[in-house]
């Protein structure tokens, strides 16, 4: 008996989404890694404007499964900057209307808590809890973060990490449609304060468990991890945990200039299709009117 699967999601970008038989498998926890400016954060921009353009249309095409919540996940960025940064990258056109689209989540406060950083670089709501880091004397600082390096706290932004994505995973509608589409910006910044062995296992497993959950909640989430800041046996543990791999990197012309890449090292659910049209491997563009773009498709050689 054959096993009939959902519509995808579609990533938005249009050149790219037909490649891909319509978008995402629904459930897929998907790695975009990259080399320092090679694409992968514009890639992720590109797709939550044109999805929230696709939301608020509501035309998004037969079996296309529209995200019904789209979340951005920060550990050491704030709301405002990214917003600016996709305002001075893109054409006011593309991104007047994504403010009112996104949920954002800063989790700065519990990620640089366990760190030397001065609480009024990070700590900027004027909450009661901002206002005792504040008032907090040296002496306090090293205690605390002690107190949170100690094994006791270790998993800390691990938990609150859980906790952040299972609210922007609801539980699905009567009809078993919802779904949600949810950034993790970056990895990066979560892998490097777990890169001691034992911490490392338990990042691991949290990936593996983020894998298996996300298929229960039927919805995609984009993994931020730049390329060459962990090493290569870790990048490739990371791979292994998640369902598809998107590399993002630079590579020389015959004219000696720099053309950005989009190499897909693995995807589940889709990966047959790329192969059996030898297609894997794509330039890339990425303009103020257009926003990421495959410019022409590479065949595999």
């Amino acid at each position: 008996m054959a096993v009939q699967i959902s519509g995808r999601m579609p990533t938005g970008i249009s050149s790219l989404d037909p490649v891909l038989d319509g978008g995402i498998p629904p459930g897929s926890v998907v790695l975009l890694e990259g080399e320092i400016g090679a694409g992968s954060q514009e890639f992720v921009y590109t797709s939550l404007i044109y999805l929230s353009m696709l939301k608020q249309r509501q035309d998004a095409g037969p079996g296309a499964r529209i995200p019904d919540n789209i979340s951005y996940i920060t550990f050491t960025r704030i709301k405002e900057d990214i917003l600016s940064e996709i305002g001075l990258s893109f054409a006011p056109n593309l991104t007047q209307h994504l403010n009112g689209s996104l949920n954002f989540s800063d989790l700065s406060t519990h990620y640089f808590d366990s760190s030397v950083v001065p609480s009024d670089w990070y700590c900027l709501d004027g909450s009661e809890e901002c206002e005792k880091k504040r008032n907090a004397g040296p002496e306090k600082v090293l205690a605390e973060l002690s107190t949170h390096m100690s094994h006791g706290r270790k998993n800390t932004l691990l938990q609150l990490l859980y906790v952040t994505l299972s609210l922007a995973n609801p539980k699905k509608g009567k009809k078993g449609e919802g779904t949600s589409l949810v950034i993790l910006d970056s990895l990066t910044d979560l892998a490097t304060q777990y890169s001691e062995p034992e911490r490392w296992k338990e990042l691991t497993a949290f990936l593996r468990g983020l894998q298996r959950v996300t298929k229960t909640w039927n919805s995609t989430i984009y993994l931020l991890l730049t390329k060459g800041v962990l090493e290569p046996s870790r990048e490739k543990e990371i791979a292994d945990c998640v369902d598809a791999v998107v590399l993002f990197g630079w590579e020389e012309t015959v004219a000696q200039r720099r053309q950005r890449t989009m190499f897909f090292q693995k995807f589940r659910g889709v990966m047959p299709h790329l192969e059996e049209r030898d297609l894997v491997k794509f330039a890339v563009r990425i303009s103020p009117g257009s926003g990421f773009e495959v410019s022409n498709i590479r065949v595999v050689v």
